[in-house]
């Protein structure tokens, strides 16, 4: 969905309410042009109010991205609800242009959205595997081989070694992969800037940091006044963000992509400019998510439906 109209940075001011910037003429116009009604538009804004009210961080950063990232959510027809997981609207420190920015980061259950709307997905399944589950998988031939832990309690607190996720199209055509978390921790240092499995030394506003490794973050041995050093999923849920990346891995290497799942997967965390474009940050920017929304996606996820989604038999 292309935002043809441009954003003008005297449209309302950085210190007032993004309730009240987003009331302003050009926003209002942008709106209206972009939505298909006055219905829709009043409920699309304000689903966006509330999603940024609830994250202190985010109504810092420049409204137009804000805005940008929540028109692309529901051009893709997606809520913008940290409690529905299906894509979010993340705080982002533009180092480059010294400002805070808006990003649009699709969930998991979003991925699980899009696929279903298409149609062709007879069954999508993605689901972490426990210690002592895995029996076998043979990867010439996608066959995995497990035993889950039947006490869903138990299994929540085991620790996790790996994820599995596989699809099977209507036509019986079928893919399935299996990753270790070894494998998953080595991507996520490679890919994200805000996630590091050593310990690493850090520069912010003058000052030298150090951040514990992945191991010691995970047994709780970080300095509390540093939390916001972990801020980024990839530490505070990263079974969802693994989740989210094995279905990303496997649906855009094998899967059918529809128009809207290109979309949304060429504009995963990327701040979405004015005219609809995506732009992704510089390296050396750090995310700033902040607990309100972790915790309320954390909160809202049930044991039995955590990271598992089949559609039909």
């Amino acid at each position: 969905m292309a935002l043809k109209n441009s954003i003008t940075a005297n449209e309302g001011t950085q210190k007032a309410p993004f309730s009240l910037q987003i009331q302003s003429k050009g926003y209002q116009n942008l709106i209206n042009t972009t939505l298909r009604d006055k219905k829709t538009a009043n409920r699309f804004i304000a689903s966006i109010v509330s999603a940024v009210s609830a994250n202190p961080a985010l109504q810092e950063c420049d409204a137009g991205t804000i805005l940008s990232a929540g028109l692309l959510g529901e051009g893709l027809n997606l809520s913008p609800s940290p409690q529905l997981g299906q894509y979010y609207i993340v705080p982002f420190n533009d180092n480059k242009n010294k400002r805070k920015v808006a990003q649009f980061q699709l969930g998991y259950k979003g991925y699980i959205q899009l696929a279903i709307r298409s149609g062709q997905y007879k069954k999508l399944t993605v689901m972490p595997i426990k210690q002592g589950e895995l029996i076998h998988f043979n990867p010439l031939e996608e066959e995995i081989e497990v035993q889950l832990i039947e006490n869903e309690i138990e299994r929540e607190k085991a620790p996790t070694i790996g994820y599995y996720a596989m699809f099977r199209y209507i036509n019986g055509f079928e893919k399935a992969m299996y990753w270790s978390k070894e494998k998953m921790m080595s991507h996520a240092d490679k890919y994200s800037p805000a996630f590091s499995i050593e310990e690493k030394t850090i520069k912010t506003g003058g000052r030298q940091l150090k951040k514990v490794s992945f191991e010691e973050y995970e047994s709780g041995n970080y300095d509390e006044k540093d939390s916001w050093l972990y801020s980024s999923f990839w530490y505070k849920d990263f079974d969802g963000m693994a989740c989210k990346t094995m279905l990303r891995q496997l649906i855009s290497k094998w899967g059918i992509m529809s128009i809207e799942m290109e979309k949304a997967v060429t504009s995963d965390m990327a701040v979405i400019n004015e005219n609809g474009e995506a732009e992704y940050a510089e390296e050396a920017s750090e995310l700033v998510e902040t607990a309100a929304v972790e915790e309320a996606v954390l909160e809202s996820k049930e044991p039995e439906d955590d990271f598992t989604a089949i559609m039909g038999g």
